[in-house]
């Protein structure tokens, strides 16, 4: 092979993984009310459309309307690693585990009101949230004083 040959080549093994990626923020599953859904799918959500929500679910998709949304909750669930404390470090007795929480309420095609609830990686929390608060026009309610002093900083 020639050395052009060689660029494409490379030029296309790196760009094929980013191709096969899927659209969105990576979410777990955790519960809620729509059906046919098992709990802890890993997802993806698709904040991208001007006028729908898209929720991959492996090989299911899910289109809310941003106008049916009516509620956006986030929330804090934190608990202690003991468990890899004792395997690991003592100085893990006083460190804590933060999973995020977000709660979608929407009113799905039938009338019916419907409830989503995923959990977000730390790194994407801020900026889902406020991508839904901006698609959605719904300011984010906050489970609890240290989910809202976790995001105002």
């Amino acid at each position: 092979m020639l050395g052009n040959d060689w660029v494409i080549l490379g030029s296309l093994i790196l760009v094929l993984p980013l191709a096969a990626a899927e659209p969105g923020i990576k979410v777990q599953f955790v519960g809620g009310t729509v059906s046919g859904i098992t709990a802890k799918t890993n997802s993806h959500l698709d904040l991208t459309g001007a006028e729908t929500l898209l929720f991959h679910l492996g090989k299911t998709e899910l289109r809310i309307s941003y106008q049916k949304i009516n509620t956006v909750e986030y929330g804090q669930s934190v608990s202690r690693r003991y468990a890899e404390a004792v395997l690991i470090s003592p100085l893990l007795l006083l460190s804590k585990s933060r999973k995020h929480f977000v709660t979608i309420g929407f009113v799905d095609q039938e009338g019916k009101q419907q409830a989503l609830v995923i959990r977000v990686e730390k790194s994407d929390i801020r900026s889902l949230l406020a991508g839904l608060e901006a698609r959605t026009g719904r300011r984010i309610e906050y489970q609890d004083g240290e989910a809202r002093k976790a995001l105002k900083g």
